[in-house]
């Protein structure tokens, strides 16, 4: 009678226990967040990555004269930079 009894508890361990879990993790985490204060989120935490990075990039051109540029006449050299000039001859 016994290991039936085992056998049926083992078989439904996942339906009692993910129920038990869930109820266990929402208690921790209420009472965590209770215990702990619950901080009002700042303007730059409601951001995200990109916004913050696009706000960032904005502010660092916004003294800039955009305008003023390099000619390409002016330029020596059009193409990027071989790794470590190896395959470039000096230019005097």
């Amino acid at each position: 009678m016994w290991s039936v009894l085992w056998a049926a508890v083992r078989s439904k361990a996942p339906y009692v226990t993910f129920p038990v879990a869930f109820v266990v993790g929402l208690v921790g985490y209420h009472l965590e967040r209770f215990l702990r204060g619950d901080p009002a989120p700042s303007a730059e935490e409601e951001k995200s990555i990109s916004e913050q990075r696009e706000d960032r990039k904005l502010q660092e051109i916004a003294g800039k004269d955009l305008t003023n540029v390099v000619s390409l006449k002016d330029k020596l050299e059009f193409a990027p930079r071989a790794v470590l000039n190896r395959n470039r001859p000096e230019k005097s």
